[in-house]
């Protein structure tokens, strides 16, 4: 394995699955190529001797083609939250979560590539409540059918510096004297960017791996009221967690849709009706052991 085609690679994941392939003696030397909408963006991962920017459509056949030649491995990392409204799911979601990973799949077999890795959603089902996860679901179904060397990974809730998770309630407690909340009894087990970075890159040694799918979860399960709380004490602003019936939670995800880069939307909140949390006795794969949320959220949320 010298070359690994990661798409999604700059993104919040993506960055932390560079580094972590970059750093394993195993795969430093391999060329990781990273393909980007917009180049700029991706300066972070410039400074890796290895890491090769490439500005492209990869919602583009051809392009996706050229990207594939040469390749041993692909890591696919593409995924959206806000996909807009749609039976089974928004545009949005069929764009992102599944007609990409179908090009994808295309693009590999015509390439020769036989290695595929994809992290899709914990609780993805076609028969889930939201447009998220039923769209995740048919993301996975395709590249089953695809018949690649395929192995699957289904976090929950992604935290670790930039994440748009515990950063965004950290950064709204400085300007929200209180938290009406949507969903505030949902549950989560939150794992940790790291840990995630690590199963993927495990996965690449291990021939067991290939045609399993491994839920990923961290130690501990929480709710939406209590992660709020949590990081808004972290990060020096504590605030009052008011959760909204869901009449009100449904209006008030209905108006954040006309906010660009809004932090809630009705599918959202569609998701939040099944407890994103492993089985009992689940751990992470590989002998791995998850990192608690205590451990690490601090070190970024203080800042």
């Amino acid at each position: 394995m010298r070359n690994i085609l990661l798409i999604g690679g700059t993104g919040f994941l993506g960055t932390a699955m560079v580094r972590e392939l970059a750093r394993r003696p195993a795969t430093a030397d391999c060329c990781f190529t990273l393909p980007t909408r917009r180049r700029e963006r991706a300066k972070h991962l410039l400074v890796l001797p290895t890491a090769q920017v490439v500005e492209a459509n990869v919602h583009d056949p051809a392009t996706l083609a050229r990207l594939m030649a040469g390749q041993d491995t692909v890591i696919s990392l593409v995924g959206i939250l806000k996909g807009g409204e749609g039976e089974p799911y928004g545009k949005g979601f069929a764009r992102a979560h599944v007609e990409l990973p179908r090009k994808i799949a295309a693009a590999a077999k015509a390439a020769g590539v036989r290695r595929l890795l994809h992290v899709s959603a914990l609780k993805a089902a076609a028969d889930a409540p939201s447009g998220y996860l039923r769209s995740k679901a048919a993301g996975e179904a395709v590249l089953r059918d695809a018949g690649l060397d395929l192995t699957l990974f289904r976090p929950s809730v992604i935290f670790g510096p930039g994440d748009a998770f515990l950063t965004l309630f950290a950064k709204l407690a400085r300007i929200a004297p209180v938290f009406p909340l949507a969903g505030a009894a949902a549950r989560f087990q939150p794992v940790w960017v790291e840990d995630v970075a690590a199963a993927v890159a495990d996965s690449l040694a291990r021939s067991e791996s290939i045609g399993a799918a491994y839920d990923l979860c961290g130690p501990t399960q929480y709710s939406l009221r209590e992660l709020v709380s949590y990081a808004a004490a972290v990060a020096g602003h504590p605030r009052a967690v008011i959760g909204l019936p869901e009449a009100i939670a449904w209006l008030q995800a209905w108006a954040m849709e006309f906010i660009p880069n809004g932090p809630m939307t009705r599918d959202n909140i569609r998701s939040m009706r099944v407890a994103s949390v492993c089985d009992s006795g689940c751990t992470l794969p590989f002998g791995r052991i998850a990192t608690p949320l205590e451990t690490v959220a601090p070190t970024y949320l203080r800042a």
